[in-house]
């Protein structure tokens, strides 16, 4: 099932994702909170082109693309399509469900909503940095599981972004308490 969403694109694949589970290493939970990035939209990476920063942008599908937000925190993605088409989807927030104790100790707090709300709490909550950044999401330490229901899915415009904000390209699970920011 997972293998059959690596041809969608992007804009398919962030609302796809809502209600699956990511686990690293055993630990993880339910992708709550989603956003697309194509190749043609300006707030991509992919948008100039490849690059050295980028480069896993450009490679297989359910590959991990990783980079450092603002020099601060790690942020993860999902890259999707055919090789080489520079789309992937930015994980903003899960529901632990597996392995909290490692992420409470990771985020120092043991808040639930406080673990992995948020690209960068995600990451940390995770233990995720650059050493995954190309790695393939259908071997270790990666394990991503389907949904197995359809879930109710709010849809808004992304944030912590400046260009092309506005397209509705982020996707949560509806009244989710572990969203990064609640949509409107």
């Amino acid at each position: 099932m997972i293998a059959a969403l690596s041809a969608l694109p992007a804009l398919e694949l962030a609302p796809m994702l809502i209600g699956a589970t990511l686990l690293v290493d055993g630990v993880g939970g339910i992708i709550a909170e989603t956003e697309a990035y194509e190749p043609d939209d300006p707030a991509s990476h992919a948008f100039a082109g490849e690059r050295p920063r980028n480069k896993a942008m450009f490679g297989p599908p359910l590959t991990a693309y990783v980079y450092r937000s603002y020099g601060v925190h790690w942020c993860f993605n999902i890259v999707t399509g055919p090789i080489g088409h520079g789309a992937a989807v930015l994980l903003r927030a899960i529901e632990p469900t597996a392995g909290l104790a490692t992420m409470a100790e990771r985020r120092r707090t043991t808040e639930p909503r406080l673990l992995a709300s948020g690209p960068g709490r995600l990451t940390e909550a995770l233990g995720i940095t650059i050493a995954h950044d190309g790695l393939s999401l259908e071997a270790p330490p990666f394990q991503l599981m389907p949904r197995d229901d359809t879930p109710d899915i709010v849809v808004g415009p992304r944030i912590g972004i400046t260009k092309a904000a506005e397209r509705p390209w982020r996707f949560g699970l509806r009244g989710s308490q572990f969203l990064s920011r609640p949509f409107r």
